[in-house]
């Protein structure tokens, strides 16, 4: 149970998460950024994330760090291994010139992989099929849940070598470890499937191999998911029974609240207009033609509101102890206000920064600052070519 609360936070004043001082209290949270070819970082992706910095941010995150080579959503997603060190080390240096802190995001994609461009058979609890990359998914052996668990590890210390500031562990979207979690993904009958307990081994397991890899060198987060935002997946009381077991366990410092289903339910993380027609047309025949037929069943649309995962996040403030981080319409002083008054100690930003990388900046010379992002979302299907905002003046 959560303590006493202090005073409420300035979201300018300066913020801890374990052995960190970010700044500030605003975080870039991950956005696939689509520029790591041959899975390694690239001046392009250097100059994406000097940009964030510049532009504010306490902290921005390099997103979906893979742990594992069949771990990427697909190949030229980065891999952390001793060939991408030399990249990662620019890229640290070039946040930290600008004042910034940064943040791996490692995970492993799981069922989200794409086995056809990874070249690399992909895993998931269950077995299953990929329609994407017209490949079976294999079921994970206890080698294969032991041999992510330490890849992990390894990517943590690869991180701090290369002088990141903090990693973020990813636990949402039904990536592997979140697909493990979600009783609709995992049909396994052995210790890893059934009961919540078992069904959130992978996921503890990976926090506590961590922790053990860098003790307190590295802050550690994690990405949770709240709701998988699919009928039979992991609930909020499921996902807030695994938050607590985290905390208990030590292994992370700071959680951020995520949602949605990556696999089943994108859309749910993403409020406002659903771009059916633009996702369409990234995907080759006869892909293309499916998705424009039946893409409104996947690609669902939810109504875009200021901070609208807070109902459900404000579940954990009241039940935990540690750091929180609100993630999902936060774009202006006003919703970050809230957020601090609610008992949050950080709030991430996206979308928003895709338009602006300079937004916090702004809000915080004029705090009446309104963001220009319209959640079009038409950004996301950017993420297979080269993520940014299409409707920006320029491109980072």
């Amino acid at each position: 149970m959560r303590s006493a609360p202090m005073s409420t936070p300035d979201v300018f004043s300066e913020g801890r998460i374990g052995p960190l001082t970010l700044r500030n209290r605003v975080i870039k949270s991950a956005t696939f950024e689509h520029r790591a070819p041959g899975a390694l970082v690239s001046d392009e992706l250097i100059e994406f994330h000097r940009r964030h910095a510049a532009g504010g941010v306490g902290m921005t995150t390099v997103a979906y760090c893979a742990v594992a080579p069949e771990g990427r959503t697909e190949y030229d997603q980065l891999w952390m291994r001793p060939e991408a060190l030399p990249g990662l080390r620019r890229l640290a240096d070039a946040v930290h010139a600008e004042g910034a802190a940064v943040s791996a995001q490692i995970g492993h994609a799981g069922p989200v992989a794409d086995g056809r461009s990874n070249r690399v058979p992909a895993i998931a609890p269950s077995r299953s099929f990929d329609p994407r990359a017209m490949r079976p998914v294999r079921a994970a052996t206890e080698d294969d849940i032991a041999r992510v668990t330490l890849a992990h590890a390894d990517a943590a210390r690869l991180a701090i070598e290369a002088g990141f500031d903090a990693v973020e562990i990813h636990l949402g979207h039904n990536y592997l470890a979140s697909a493990f979690l979600s009783p609709k993904i995992n049909k396994r009958d052995d210790g890893y499937g059934g009961p919540l307990a078992n069904r959130a081994k992978v996921a503890r397991g990976i926090a506590r191999a961590v922790r053990d890899a860098v003790g307190d060198r590295i802050a550690i987060l994690t990405k949770l998911n709240m709701s998988d935002g699919v009928r039979g997946g992991l609930t909020v009381e499921e996902s807030l029974q695994v938050a607590k077991w985290l905390e208990e366990d030590g292994g992370v410092d700071a959680i951020e609240l995520t949602a949605g289903s990556s696999l089943l339910n994108p859309m749910y993380l993403f409020r406002g207009d659903a771009p059916v027609r633009e996702f369409a047309a990234v995907f080759p025949q006869p892909l293309r033609l499916g998705i424009r037929l039946t893409g409104k069943r996947f690609i669902r649309e939810y109504p875009y509101e200021d901070a609208f995962l807070l109902a459900d996040a404000r579940r954990y403030v009241a039940e935990l102890n540690l750091p929180l981080v609100l993630l999902g319409g936060v774009t202006n002083r006003e919703t970050m206000d809230l957020a601090m008054r609610e008992g949050f100690q950080f709030v991430a930003m996206g979308r928003a920064l895709l338009r602006e990388p300079d937004l916090i900046n702004r809000i915080r010379a004029d705090p009446a600052t309104e963001s220009l992002c319209i959640h079009c979302n038409k950004c996301m299907p950017t993420i297979f070519t080269r993520t940014h905002c299409v409707l920006a003046d320029d491109i980072p």
